[in-house]
């Protein structure tokens, strides 16, 4: 087991990303400083953990010596290697697409330009953000700072690993069927998963028959979750969904219904029930309503979400130099992206019928939450795996098996939209994190950060550099 952590008496610290931001407003550190310690924190730990796709460096640290402004302004951070950036090279994390710098930057991370964040380059992510490993054979696999020989989770792996080991306090992730929470809850981080509309969408995101993909960012702590939505909703204001605004402490006492197990065959580890367990008998103890109830949701669903998952498989190949790089190679592709195509094709007959399915489940979930509100779950059914269990060398059946033991909780929030939030909730007996999930109803993610933070004082989660 070796374990890496980036943190180090620097003018970084073990701050968070308000605090850094504070800190250069008010004279103490420059952006310039700040930037040069998370390069060097990123030159010291990335060699192990394999968790930038493309470097920015050069371009970071002079970005920093300009005047910026926003929030965020001069705290460094990593895009995702799921969005454009001009000037830098889109890969997907795949073999297939060509090493050539992008001519367009997209409207998300445009956002995070405007709230003042410096980007230090692109962060790891299996081929397309398709499973739940970040292990793409173009890059190789990206290790979990906790313990270098098992995953970080995917899709948003290489960020949740770098914000973990303390590169930075923050950075950009996206969710398809659980690519922020599913990272966040391996490394021992917070993610959230906003509401659907809240943040920009991902470019193709209309070419989706529902939109399950959502913008997002991974943090170390819910200060910088919270503020993070408070300050991209001031700029950027979603008119049909309630507003957020800047929450910074606990909320009122909540009805919370908790359930740790998916369905008979997929078995929840138990270490991952009883973080659910503690977490929900905290919640009681601190005068919430709790609740232990069976799953609410017909396990067909899951079908029905692999079978949405295949069709961008299937466009991918079919389409890819039309929809996402005029030299895209569709012959470099991993086997199990052409495994998912290959489903679509076989299954295309019940397509139509799942969609419907799919896109009437918002008002079933919506109606759950008429008497409560909050759902407790596991975030990921067992601890991380260990690198090569979800890999691209397994067999595609034998893949999608694993997946669907590994990751039954997370994509309903994908196919209803609403929030949803990852939090450490402890370590397994192999010191892994564990991670649990509270979800809401549409549009309430100040109901899910209040709890969050309530959590955060009651059950502090260590930096990798104090456990």
């Amino acid at each position: 087991m070796s374990r890496v952590s980036a943190f180090r008496d620097d003018v970084l610290g073990t701050c968070d990303a308000v605090e850094i931001g504070r800190k250069i407003r008010e004279g103490e550190i420059t952006a310039a400083e700040a930037v040069v310690a998370a390069v060097a924190r990123a030159e010291a730990v990335n060699p192990t953990l394999n968790a930038i796709a493309t470097p920015q460096f050069d371009s970071a640290r002079a970005e920093a010596t300009t005047t910026r402004s926003g929030a965020f302004a001069g705290v460094p951070t990593f895009v995702k290697d799921t969005d454009p950036v001009e000037g830098v090279p889109l890969l997907f994390g795949s073999r297939g697409m060509p090493n050539e710098p992008s001519t367009k930057t997209s409207e998300f991370v445009a956002q995070l330009y405007d709230l003042g964040f410096i980007s230090l380059g692109k962060t790891t992510t299996p081929e397309f953000g398709l499973t739940g490993t970040t292990e793409a054979l173009l890059y190789g696999p990206t290790r979990n700072p906790w313990n270098t020989e098992h995953s970080t989770g995917g899709s948003s792996g290489g960020a949740a690993a770098l914000v973990a080991a303390g590169v930075v306090p923050i950075a950009h992730a996206n969710d398809g069927g659980g690519s922020i929470r599913i990272p966040a809850s391996c490394c021992g981080i917070v993610g959230l998963k906003p509401s659907r509309g809240r943040l920009p969408d991902v470019e193709g995101a209309a070419l989706i028959p529902v939109k399950i993909i959502h913008q997002g960012v991974v943090t170390r702590t819910v200060r910088d979750t919270a503020a993070f939505y408070h300050a991209a909703e001031q700029q950027r204001p979603h008119r049909s969904l309630p507003k957020i605004g800047l929450v910074e402490g606990f909320g009122p006492r909540r009805r919370i219904r908790f359930f740790s197990q998916w369905d008979h065959d997929h078995q929840t580890d138990p270490e991952c029930v009883a973080s659910v367990e503690r977490i929900a008998q905290l919640c009681e103890a601190h005068g919430h309503s709790v609740e232990k109830v069976a799953c609410p949701f017909d396990l067909a669903l899951a079908d029905d979400f692999l079978a949405l998952w295949s069709t961008m498989a299937f466009g991918i190949l079919q389409f890819g130099r039309q929809l996402i790089h005029p030299r895209f190679d569709k012959r470099q592709v991993e086997g199990f992206t052409r495994g998912l195509a290959r489903m679509f094709r076989e299954h295309a007959f019940s397509m139509p019928a799942a969609i419907r399915r799919l896109r009437r489940f918002g008002n079933f979930y919506a109606s759950l939450f008429d008497d409560c509100d909050l759902l407790l779950t596991p975030t990921v059914a067992t601890p991380p795996p260990r690198l090569g269990h979800l890999g691209p060398e397994v067999p595609f059946d034998l893949a999608i098996e694993r997946l669907r033991a590994f990751l039954p909780f997370t994509a309903i929030q994908n196919i209803s939209g609403a929030p949803a939030i990852s939090l450490p909730a402890g370590m397994s007996k192999t010191g892994l994190p564990i991670g649990v999930q509270l979800a809401s109803a549409l549009g309430q993610e100040r109901t899910l950060l209040e709890l969050a933070f309530e959590l955060e004082e009651s059950a502090p989660w260590p930096l990798i550099c104090e456990a």
